[in-house]
């Protein structure tokens, strides 16, 4: 029996991309943190698409890198091409997306973690979570245990205060090709066979979820030329506020666009009966919104084609991911499916396509502080709370990190709701819904999304983590500045006016717009959709000289300044119903008048106020007017006993 103690203020379980921007939160706050890994080398490995960003995910990473996180800096320093989404539509849903070096980034945060004061990294499976009894209630919170430790598989025992479970698909994970099962974690890495049961022992509810990825190609054996190349954008933003935008100007790499057709969907439908999946051998239930190939045929039976996108792995590899495909068939299917792709007739699969099943959280368990109900410093992030992608998890590994911390330390929590960030989409999400599939972000998600858009996460999201003590002063005294030479130029725009003269009228009709009749000021002018803030400088001489995202923001505020304004409207009524508090140990009981449904709902996820009540699946308005009406008789019950 060992008998060997260590001590610290966290432990972080998991050093995927969840475990290192919690790690690194918890650290560069001050406390002494370990990180524990099934492999110290393949830190913030990417298992599935080697890419960061994308449909609404850019948004999280810029807002990641708005807080203090790592993710935007460390794609920044390893991306092989880089595009903005969504160019073609209004800027709520433009979005950045790099394709990775997945090893160079698996490489950077590493060396980031190994370089970080107060973290120690440590290759071990933890066996067990410590626990002990610890009676709190209070208004806001009701806890019946708190976590004292952790034990490794060796026998060595952590004291901690906090512990963040950041396990990815690695507890009890097994990956599936066709019939053939290994009981691995992804890409063959161990997995984690022991924490499950701990976890069920001490009172967490779990289930089984699954994810896919596609075969990875030997590019050698790829016939380019009957495939259409993707080319990165130029210039490049980059992803870091902090990132000189000189120092993404690099080359880039291509990547390559076909697609499947009837013979594929023929190959595939021959051999349904021999996926995991529709054979009833996976248990876990996979993503909707990123389905295999086989459900895309079996669910879409009217598509004649389906993208494939075939992305590099690395600069020093020739492996190339094959999107648009994942798969769990069995590897001759795989072959033979693969081979009727234009450019794959004769390729060669260096890493088969699989499925891989693993233990998450079942919902109505989560604090709105990603704090485990009930479970006093027991934190938890990524796919083990049922989402799905590297930067849901990252955003939800920053967050429990910075609130573990926050806990620790007795300083109030970190809040960011959803008219605040898509992180308070992700947050509310995981807390209020039902969600029966891992959860994705999408921009549809965001009631709020022309306020969030991804270019503006600075502006709203970097003083949150200026007080939470992961933004420099420097560093926030400069988005100040930022934001005061927005609002000066906006109102200078506003203010300054041109006449109908001859000079002007010739201004316009060059620029194909209408002349004018009366003075106009320059703000109207950047409304009209041939006009840019660019464009206008010749009418324009005593412009000062701005930054490109400073005008930028000029632009959007001034073009969508009434959208803009009726959304903040819409979110005043929000912060109505946010503020409602509702006290942790209500009975629901007590609450007449209240469905069945919506009380058994209410019971399950206990929500901390009526806003987040109002969005509990099965709960409608008039539950929640009961609702109101109660807490306000039981509010002025207890302002008549005072």
């Amino acid at each position: 029996m060992i008998d060997v103690r260590e001590k610290y203020d966290v432990a972080v379980i998991g050093a995927g991309h969840a475990g290192c921007e919690a790690a690194l939160a918890c650290a560069r706050l001050g406390l002494e943190t370990i990180i524990f890994t099934m492999s110290a080398d393949n830190i913030a490995f990417m298992p599935c698409n080697p890419h960061i960003g994308g449909s609404s995910k850019g948004h999280l990473v810029r807002e990641i890198d708005a807080l203090g996180g790592q993710m935007g800096k460390a794609i920044d320093k390893t991306f092989l091409q880089s595009k903005m989404l969504n160019t073609s539509k209004g800027p709520a849903v433009h979005s950045l997306r790099c394709q990775a070096d997945k090893m160079e980034y698996s490489k950077e945060m590493k060396r980031v973690l190994e370089s970080q004061e107060h973290l120690s990294i440590k290759q071990a499976e933890v066996s067990e979570i410590l626990v002990e009894d610890y009676k709190v209630e209070s208004e806001e919170e009701e806890y019946t245990k708190k976590i004292v430790g952790v034990k490794i598989f060796s026998g060595i025992t952590y004291d901690v205060k906090a512990v963040i479970l950041c396990t990815g698909t690695y507890l009890k994970s097994r990956c599936l090709t066709g019939e053939a099962i290994t009981y691995s974690g992804p890409n063959g890495l161990l997995p984690s066979n022991l924490l499950s049961q701990s976890l069920i022992d001490a009172g967490i509810e779990l289930r089984r979820f699954k994810t896919g990825t596609p075969a990875r190609m030997d590019g050698n054996t790829i016939d380019y030329s009957k495939m259409s190349e993707q080319f990165g954008d130029s210039p490049v933003i980059p992803f870091s506020f902090d990132t000189d935008p000189a120092d993404v100007q690099r080359p880039q790499v291509s990547c390559w666009l076909t697609y499947t057709n009837e013979k594929t969907h023929e190959i595939i439908r021959k051999n349904i009966d021999r996926s995991p999946i529709y054979a009833g051998i996976i248990e876990g239930i996979g993503p909707r919104y990123c389905p295999s190939i086989e459900d895309k045929v079996v669910k879409f039976p009217d598509h004649e084609r389906h993208q494939v996108f075939v992305e590099p792995e690395g600069t020093y590899t020739n492996e190339m991911y094959i999107d648009g495909m994942s798969s769990s068939l069995p590897e001759d299917v795989q072959i033979a499916m693969y081979r009727t792709v234009p450019g794959l007739e004769n390729c060669k699969i260096v890493k088969s396509a699989y499925a891989i099943e693993y233990d998450c959280l079942c919902p109505g368990q989560l604090q709105p502080t990603l704090e485990i109900k009930n479970i006093h410093g027991l934190f938890s992030a990524g796919q083990f709370n049922g989402s799905s992608g590297y930067e849901e998890a990252a955003a939800q590994g920053l967050y429990a990190g910075i609130n573990a911390a926050m806990q620790i330390q007795g300083k109030p929590y970190l809040s960011i709701d959803r008219s605040e960030g898509y992180i308070g989409v992700l947050v509310d999400d995981l807390v209020t819904k039902e969600n029966l599939e891992p959860y994705r972000m999408m921009t549809s998600r965001a009631e709020y999304r022309l306020l969030l858009r991804q270019d503006n996460a600075d502006i709203r999201l970097r003083k949150k983590g200026y007080e939470a003590g992961l933004i420099s002063e420097e560093k926030y005294n400069k988005l100040v500045t930022k934001i005061d030479e927005i609002n000066h130029e906006v109102e200078r725009l506003k203010t300054t006016t041109v006449g109908a003269n001859a000079a002007i009228q010739k201004f316009m009709e060059e620029n194909g717009s209408s002349t004018l009749k009366t003075a106009t000021s320059l703000a109207e002018l950047i409304c009209r959709p041939e006009f840019s803030y660019e464009t206008l400088a010749p009418i324009d001489p005593e412009r000062p000289t701005l930054s490109k995202d400073i005008i930028e923001q000029v632009e959007i505020t001034i073009r969508y300044e009434g959208y803009i304004n009726r959304q903040e409207r819409q979110v005043e009524q929000f912060k109505k119903l946010e503020k409602k508090l509702i006290p942790a140990d209500i009975d629901y009981n007590d609450v007449s008048s209240l469905r069945l449904e919506a009380r058994q709902k209410l019971e399950k996820f206990r929500p901390t106020n009526i806003g987040q009540a109002s969005r509990i699946g099965g709960v409608n308005p008039a539950d929640v007017s009961v609702l109101l009406i109660y807490l306000d008789s039981m509010y002025r019950g207890k302002n008549d006993e005072k």
